[in-house]
């Protein structure tokens, strides 16, 4: 295995071999926990290291992306399983996070905002900490990284220290981690991605990049992309200084292991939007005892991780989660996910989705909103500004103006298997009818089923953020 060196921080991106892969000393530990639902013994349950990157889609080497080095994510890929169709339920940060803390999607509980604070839970609904800490567990934010929780609700006690070394002997820990380099930053910050691609001994080369469709091949976009694949670089050195503690701390054959996304990639037409790029995220997870370099490729969301987080710890997922797990008698193949875009900073946009394995339905409550940006997106994406300069231009093609568009369609539809960019919308289109009568109903369903409060609030103009 490949770790990073430098504790905390990543900043210097060296990379030492680490032996071999470490051995597998706990083989039966998950199988019972989902043979019988728990375990006896507190020293047998599995600690679980949650490692949360922001802003991040699968352009992994690990995921086939041929620009970017990933050495210890590749690793642990290789030691564990890697999921290929991980989904968020939101394509920004705080109703994302506030959905796998609670197990459920955030139209359930008013969390669907970014960064609407204050909300009061409903009796029933409990943070997977609380879970955790009534089952014995230490749970700890942070650990020398980001204690980032980024929550709309509050939770008198939701974690137990800062690190997992604060847990009383043989207590075993759950530890959320989050790993920030890939979330843009204005520029000035410490770790904005111009000082990490200056700081980086190998940026990656602009040259060799692949930009999607949507966007125009220009140097400044191939730059803009390669400064966000140097991020993940620098994110991977991270993911090796935490592999390697917990290795050097004899914890390594205890411990799962999770690594995702808390959202899709910091790009336009990705995060904020319901487009594959905004939703779709690394998820790899490394159980000891079990096989590695196996490869799932069924739909997951995010909220599957949450539910497998409870079962790793030998606990009873609650009937209410949205969730459930990824392993054992409970694990249920699902046939499509749902996500939902809300209110980000002050574009109080209204967007749903159901996807499929092969297909995608958008339904757009605001359509004369059309691609409107918030304030963070129109200063810190350098792309924009290229792309409103080649559209005065005349030098954009049909899919490239798209993002620029003065208003969205009510209804979206995409054939993923022929259209994987999302660029050709089939809402229209009769041969397509009873797919699209299919998955708009199954969104009704879902809308109905989880009580959406967004579209409730939607629909009360006294409870609107904003006005149209």
């Amino acid at each position: 295995m490949l770790y990073g060196t430098k504790r905390g921080n990543g900043g210097n991106f060296e990379r030492r071999p680490k032996g071999t892969v470490w051995k597998r000393l706990l083989c039966g530990i998950v199988a019972t926990v989902f043979a019988s639902g728990g375990i006896a013994f507190a020293a047998e349950r599995p600690n679980i290291v949650w490692i949360m990157a922001e802003d991040i889609g699968p352009e992994l080497s690990c995921y086939g992306h041929p620009a970017v080095h990933t050495p210890n994510i590749d690793a642990l890929a290789a030691d564990g399983v890697r999921f290929a169709r991980a989904f968020t339920t939101a394509p920004s940060c705080t109703p994302s996070r506030n959905a796998m803390m609670l197990g459920v999607y955030q139209t359930r509980t008013d969390t669907q905002d970014q960064r609407r604070r204050g909300v009061v839970l409903p009796p029933h609904i409990k943070p997977i900490t609380y879970y955790l800490q009534q089952a014995g567990y230490f749970t700890a934010l942070g650990c020398g990284y980001s204690n980032k929780t980024d929550l709309n609700f509050e939770w008198p006690h939701l974690f137990d220290g800062n690190d997992w070394k604060d847990r009383r002997p043989g207590q075993p820990f759950f530890a959320q981690i989050t790993l920030w380099v890939t979330h843009r930053q204005p520029s000035g910050w410490a770790k904005d991605w111009i000082e990490v691609r200056r700081r980086s001994p190998h940026p990656v080369d602009p040259e060799k990049v692949v930009l999607p469709p949507y966007y125009p091949d220009h140097p400044e976009c191939r730059l803009d992309w390669a400064r966000y694949l140097d991020a993940i670089e620098y994110i991977d050195a991270q993911v090796g200084e935490i592999l390697a503690r917990l290795e050097r701390e004899g914890l390594a054959d205890d411990t799962i292991v999770i690594f995702c996304g808390d959202n899709g990639r910091c790009h336009l037409r990705c995060k904020c939007w319901l487009y594959d790029g905004g939703i779709h995220v690394p998820l790899i997870v490394r159980i000891p005892g079990e096989k590695g370099g196996i490869v799932r490729d069924e739909l997951v969301s995010m909220l599957d991780v949450s539910a497998s987080v409870l079962a790793f710890a030998g606990i009873p997922v609650p009937e209410h989660f949205d969730g459930r797990p990824l392993w054992g008698p409970h694990a249920q193949r699902r046939d499509c996910i749902f996500a939902a875009r809300d209110l980000i900073d002050d574009v109080d946009d209204v967007i749903r989705c159901v996807r499929t394995e092969r297909y995608k339905y958008i339904r757009n409550y605001k359509p004369h909103y059309g691609y409107r940006e918030p304030p963070y997106v129109e200063q810190n994406r350098p792309m924009l500004a290229v792309m409103r300069r080649l559209a005065a231009e005349g030098k954009l093609n049909a899919a490239q103006r798209l993002l620029l568009a003065e208003r969205k369609p009510p209804e979206e539809l995409y054939d993923l298997k022929r259209d994987p960019f999302e660029l050709h919308n089939l809402a229209d289109a009769p041969e397509y009818r009873e797919v699209l009568d299919d998955l708009r109903a199954r969104l009704d369903r879902w809308i109905e089923e989880t009580g959406d409060t967004g579209l409730a609030r939607l629909n009360d103009p006294s409870e609107q953020t904003r006005s149209d």
